[in-house]
């Protein structure tokens, strides 16, 4: 097909996409997508969106698909690359014309050429930059303004590039070009200046407009374009433009890229802008901090120029070493620049200026705090927005200044305290607005005060008379001393004061207009801190929780809503089962907050931590949440569902704390671990949690849990163990270990398939000593609990291994005798002594054999656990338990969850801890001497070492 018809079909699937008719649109843009990868297709959208007489619309459509095609189609190694003869062809067509009338359809095709730069540029297309700085300097308008357009468009994304090689390349263009690009900005700007002197409106607005693009390809040549700018002097550039002009708002850009140009330089250049502090603090510090910026400077200049001085002082390559014959030159020639600069008086006047002018509260802001008081406590301060808003810039410059310079400031500070002892006027708006910003300034340097400030008498003496003035405009006050005593409770706070701050809580809580106080409140969680001490908080429990809960209704806010559920938390975790009188109401609110919540998950994060809390607190009785927790748990943890992203790591924090808190099994609770073979194949960093999930449910029903699940789980774990760390390794066997301490028979049944793998381990010396730990572990519970299956486990794998079974065992036994040292738990000790001691009485000529190895081990291990009774003075196993004692536990102390009882129960049953290892050794002695006879045992025992005969004789004394 020629060039002309092909235009004229691309034409009119171009004009069809861009209809409403979606008749005609969709069958467009199939075929606008069929052709993306034929040959001539890029050419003719060029001829379609270089020609001005055609429909914006379309042309528009045309430069985004060619767009689109560079980044899908332009590399030469893309699959259906576009040929390098269109490409070239493409490259020349792109650059003959700057006179593109549209406004957007001119920056579209500027960043497009920009596109094919980056990879082009400058190998394959080095006539670019030339042709652009030729028509940069163009007599007619239109075109210079759009070459030089897409000339910052270029110059901005090769800046970008971060390969050495790339960042070179950068470096030897911005060294060709930068003189040029210099004389380019100051020629626009003198244009402009002359312009504006003639009140010439339309033309100072367009040589504005050049001004601002010539500046922003200086700014990317001058901070990207050179390794060490210092050494070029044309880069120091600097220069004053008149702010008062009707181009206001393009001239507020233009200043603002000019501090833009300065912030830049000095983050990445500190070194090279040190020459420039000087004149940065004198020209920042002046239009701010004193009257030669009145009606000059405007908001946002503003927040630049206190970032260009919070940066300075602040910055690390400014300050000397603490040893001063460490410091780099630069360093103290920066820091001896920023000492002379910063006098006292200077100080002072900043210090002042800050609070007394910046930190007053705005007409704006007190309507706004009127109208959405929660809206405007929850109003951004975090994050980067110190960079870009007024109130959080001053005062992170406030801290910075502060504790850069405290001993000048603190003085100035507490001055302006002293002023304003005792209640102000609430008829004098100005002092109220005063207090408030001193107030706000002695919160936020609360730590840089801590030895300034005697904060126990200050609270007793001035702040608790301020919290009782209730006039309503005195509530400006009343918040922010809350908020005051928020910043303080961390840093200095008597616990002896605690009772009388919860008296004050509760006052202002109950004030019905007082909607403020009540959010403020969170300002101050009675219970966050580590001074809190549960009993002074017990007599204000019942109060202040269903005032909380009372507020958790009122705000609205979900930001709000995750602050209170905070201090909700934190309340009942201090206070734990001591919670459980008072949790009704919250137990019936969360259901319905958990609905309406749907859209928020953060929100439904702190509900799910909340639910932990509350799961803790409650203990058995949480059971009673069962209607509501489990379907929570299991959406939270159901990979299938899209909001398992952001709730999964709570949920299974919440599915454990339930299970470890459950009385007993029910079918529900048994059904959510349905979820768990997708969680184990995900193998994230949760694992450990599902794990314990896995141990927990183990404990709480073993039966009802290994018939219904253990197959599955078996298969999940051959699978993990296959690709896993040791350390995951052992976390999985210690899960076997579990299902078959609690369930000897049903467990060894049910991980028949690991077992193998477990015997190949011990039979071939596993090097790593904790997974042979644990294999020694799982082993010796077969042997002693479930000795039929070990034994058809050896008869198993004697056959694979192509051995006799006595030879087998025998090498079992002598791997274990040698590996002892690897078991460092007592329990598993003791266990693997009393494993071995159940081979006996044998006549088993292999037993025999190795009886001096099984000795051995029963000696190491009656050292391990034989201690001496106080009472009666004798020998005894330390690690029996006779009966089940309830704790007594002190107020700090967790009382014992529901598992902690089964394991507890679990211990009395197990060998370990039931029966006695002197008198177990003892038994299984006299048995091989019943069999063998004395003579035959007598011979037996001379296979033993001497010193350990007389160690075996003095343990079993008196027996």
């Amino acid at each position: 097909m020629d060039m002309e018809s092909a235009s004229s079909v691309v034409l009119q699937a171009l004009t069809q996409a861009t209809s409403q008719d979606t008749a005609l649109l969709k069958p467009a843009e199939e075929q606008l997508r069929q052709w993306e990868t034929q040959p001539g297709f890029y050419s003719v959208l060029l001829n379609i969106f270089n020609n001005h007489m055609l429909d914006v619309n379309v042309r528009w459509l045309a430069v985004l698909y060619f767009k689109n095609g560079i980044d899908r189609y332009w590399r030469r190694v893309a699959p259906n690359a576009l040929s390098e003869d269109e490409k070239t062809s493409l490259r020349a067509g792109l650059i003959t014309n700057f006179n593109e009338p549209v406004n957007q359809i001119a920056t579209q095709i500027a960043v497009l050429i920009a596109k094919v730069a980056r990879l082009d540029c400058p190998r394959q297309w080095p006539e670019l930059i030339p042709i652009l700085l030729e028509s940069v300097k163009g007599q007619d308008g239109l075109q210079q303004h759009r070459a030089l357009l897409t000339f910052y468009h270029v110059t901005k994304t090769l800046a970008s590039k971060r390969l050495a090689q790339d960042k070179r390349l950068f470096q030897d263009l911005a060294s060709g070009i930068y003189s040029f690009a210099c004389s380019l900005w100051s020629h626009h700007t003198d244009c402009f200046l002359q312009q504006v002197l003639a009140v010439d409106q339309a033309h100072a607005l367009s040589s504005l407009e050049r001004t601002l693009l010539s500046l922003k390809v200086l700014r990317k040549l001058t901070v990207h374009g050179f390794q060490e700018p210092q050494q070029n002097m044309e880069v120091m550039v600097s220069r004053q433009v008149d702010p008062d002009s009707p181009c206001r708002e393009k001239l507020e850009k233009t200043i603002i890229l000019y501090t833009k140009v300065l912030l830049d330089f000095l983050e990445v250049h500190p070194c090279a802008f040190i020459p420039l502090i000087q004149r940065s603090l004198e020209f920042a510090v002046s239009y701010v901090f004193t009257a030669a910026g009145e009606g000059l400077v405007f908001e946002r200049f503003t927040v630049q120029c206190m970032n260009l001085i919070k940066t300075i002082v602040k910055n690390e390559a400014y300050k000397p070493c603490k040893n001063i014959e460490d410091s780099k030159p630069e360093s103290l020639e920066a820091h001896k620049i920023k000492t002379a600069f910063f006098t006292h008086p200077t100080l002072t006047e900043i210090g002042r200026r800050l609070v007394s002018h910046y930190f007053l509260l705005t007409k704006e802001e007190l309507a706004m705090w009127e109208e959405d008081p929660e809206g405007f406590a929850v109003e951004e301060t975090g994050g980067d927005s110190w960079k870009y808003s007024l109130r959080p810039c001053t005062e992170v410059l406030f801290l910075d200044i502060f504790h850069n310079y405290s001993q000048t400031l603190t003085p100035v500070l507490l001055e302006m305290v002293l002023n304003l002892q005792g209640p102000s006027n609430v008829e004098d708006p100005v002092q109220l607005l005063m207090k408030d910003a001193v107030y706000n300034a002695v919160g936020l340097a609360a730590y840089e005060l801590f030895d300034n400030i005697d904060f126990d008498q200050w609270f007793n003496n001035q702040l608790l008379g301020e919290l009782q003035v209730s006039h309503h405009r005195y509530k400006l006050i009343r918040r922010r001393v809350i908020w005051l005593i928020g910043q303080w409770i961390s840093v200095k706070f008597k616990s002896e004061l605690r009772p009388l701050l919860y008296e004050v809580i509760l006052n202002l809580m109950q004030d019905p207009d007082l909607v403020t106080c009540q959010f403020l409140f969170l300002n101050v969680s009675p219970v966050d801190d580590f001074e809190f001490r549960t009993e002074q908080f017990l007599p204000y429990l019942e109060s202040i929780f269903s005032l909380l809960f009372q507020l958790l209704q009122q705000v609205t806010e979900c930001d709000t809503k995750m602050q209170v559920l905070h201090v909700i938390s934190c309340v009942i975790e201090r206070v734990n089962i001591q919670i459980r009188p008072y949790v009704g109401c919250l137990v019936q609110y969360l259901p319905l907050l958990w609905k309406q919540s749907e859209e928020h998950n953060m929100l439904r994060c702190a509900i799910l931590t909340t639910l932990v809390h509350l799961v803790q607190g409650l203990g058995a009785e949480s059971k009673n949440l069962y209607l509501f927790l489990l379907p929570v748990i299991q959406l939270s943890t159901d990979v299938s569902q899209p909001p398992h992203v952001y709730l999964l790591e709570d949920g299974l924090e919440l599915w454990l704390v339930t299970l470890e808190n459950s009385p007993a099994i029910t079918p529900e609770l048994l059904r959510i671990f349905q979820n768990m073979s997708a969680l184990l194949e995900m193998s994230s960093e949760n694992l450990r949690t599902c794990f314990q999930i896995v141990n927990a449910y183990i404990y709480l029903s073993a039966t009802d849990f290994l018939q219904n699940y253990a197959e599955g789980l078996c298969r999940s774990f051959c699978n993990l163990l296959k690709d896993i760390t040791n350390e995951g390794q052992v976390q999985v066997l210690k899960v076997v270990e579990v299902a078959l301490k609690v369930s000897p028979v049903l467990g060894a049944h049910m991980f028949q398939p690991l077992l193998p793998s477990v015997f190949r381990g011990i039979v071939d010396g596993e090097r790593y000593p904790v997974v042979m730990s644990t294999y020694l572990g799982i082993m010796g519970r077969v042997l002693l609990q479930n000795a039929s299956f070990f034994s058809s486990l050896l008869t198993q794998m004697a056959s694979e291994y192509n051995q006799e079974i006595g030879q087998l065992l025998g090498g079992v036994i002598e791997m274990w005798v040698d590996r002892m040292d690897n078991i460092t738990q007592p329990e598993r000790r003791k266990l693997s002594s009393l494993a071995l001691l159940s081979l006996l009485p044998s006549d088993n000529s292999v037993v025999q054999e190795k009886f001096c190895g099984i000795i051995n081990i029963c000696v190491e291990a009656l050292h391990d656990v034989m201690t001496e009774d106080s009472d009666t003075g004798t020998l005894k196993d330390c690690m029996l338990m006779s009966h089940f004692e309830e704790p007594k536990l002190t107020d700090d102390e967790e009382p014992p969850t529901e598992q902690d009882k089964r394991k507890k129960l679990l211990a009395l049953e197990d060998p370990v801890h039931s029966v006695s290892l002197q008198q177990y050794v003892y038994e299984k002695l006299k048995a091989q001497q019943a069999l063998m006879g004395d003579q035959g045992f007598g011979a037996l025992m001379e296979t033993v070492d001497t010193e350990i005969v007389r160690q075996l004789q003095e343990f079993l004394q008196g027996l």
